[in-house]
């Protein structure tokens, strides 16, 4: 979002992003980095910075904040009498009890001095917020847990894109190769691994009615529940495990789910990519399928029988994507 925003507009630019990410010469100066996709002592200092970052400027004064999915993490400063600490311990619970993104924003703004607002609260100037959404079928405003969204006159908050935009891109340029479009309007959501077997059982079915390449298209944001130990993994590798043993022995169909902004869960993956084969070709290395779905070890099983997805940060964040191919059958 930054790079697309012009610097020589404004007079004071602070741009906060994950380690990691690659960022212009030019910015060194004006960038901070932040712990993502959970928070640490950067997240608070970058919290810290933007406070006083935004108290610069009084009435007249003009800010245009760029929020995307991440900023919940990027920007954290507990309430006081929580630690850091404390506070990450309740958000790893709700997540690990598979809380959607919404209901997870609520409680981090419930325990923050920055979010639901409180970072425009440290200034006068008029508050324009440019948002990427991360958050499917719900009010974009929540995007990075709303530090910019307060109720005041003069103030605003613009949808930029969200995870339909890159739907909508990435059927035009199926269209581009002759092949047959579906799109799944509802947000993906739910467990991971049930959202996986419905998407790879859509495919089969409609793999079924056609005889040219078909592409399947789905978007939103899946949970885990975690009952016990887990491996490595995420969301986007949990659904992808789940599809694979759906679609095991089908040398027509391929799937793709990955994270936006190249991130899954707690491992270096974005997410994976499976195909009828991918089941046995496990197998054939002594790997079960089925014991590391269980185990919540989906990254586990695809270092060791192949299909991780690897992109690094993307600088975006606008949920995840799921993408299913289904060749023509041979004549």
């Amino acid at each position: 979002m930054a790079r697309g925003a012009t610097a020589s507009l404004f007079d004071s630019t602070l741009v906060v992003v994950p380690r990691g990410t690659p960022v212009p010469r030019a910015w060194r100066n004006r960038v901070l980095f932040a712990s993502h996709p959970e928070p640490d002592a950067s997240s608070v200092a970058a919290a810290r910075a933007a406070i006083a970052f935004f108290r610069k400027f009084g009435q007249g004064d003009e800010i245009v904040a760029l929020i995307s999915g991440g900023a919940s993490s990027l920007l954290c400063l507990p309430k006081k009498g929580i630690t850091l600490a404390e506070k990450k311990a309740r958000v790893r619970r709700a997540m690990r009890a598979g809380w959607p993104i919404e209901r997870l924003n609520r409680l981090r703004i419930s325990l923050s001095a920055i979010k639901g607002g409180k970072l425009a609260e440290a200034t006068e100037a008029r508050v324009t917020t440019l948002v990427l959404s991360d958050v499917p079928g719900a009010d974009f405003r929540i995007v990075g847990s709303g530090p910019t969204i307060r109720k005041r006159r003069g103030d605003r908050a613009v949808l930029l894109a969200d995870n339909r935009t890159g739907l909508a891109a990435a059927s035009e340029e199926a269209r581009r190769f002759g092949a047959r479009i579906s799109i799944i309007r509802r947000s993906l959501s739910g467990e991971a691994a049930a959202a996986g077997r419905e998407f790879a059982k859509r495919l089969k079915a409609l793999a079924r009615r056609g005889r040219g390449p078909l592409v399947l298209l789905a978007g939103g944001e899946t949970t885990v529940a975690i009952r016990g130990r887990a491996g490595t993994g995420g969301r986007n590798q949990e659904l992808a495990l789940a599809a694979a043993l759906e679609i095991a022995g089908d040398p027509r169909l391929s799937i793709l789910a990955a994270g936006s902004d190249g991130v899954d869960g707690n491992s270096e993956n974005a997410g994976a990519r499976v195909d009828g084969g991918t089941i046995a070709r496990g197998a054939r290395r002594g790997i079960d399928a089925e014991r590391f779905l269980a185990g919540h070890d989906a990254a586990g099983f695809f270092a060791r029988a192949g299909g991780a997805f690897h992109t690094g940060p993307t600088g975006t964040n606008v949920a995840d994507w799921v993408f299913g191919y289904a060749a023509p059958p041979e004549s």
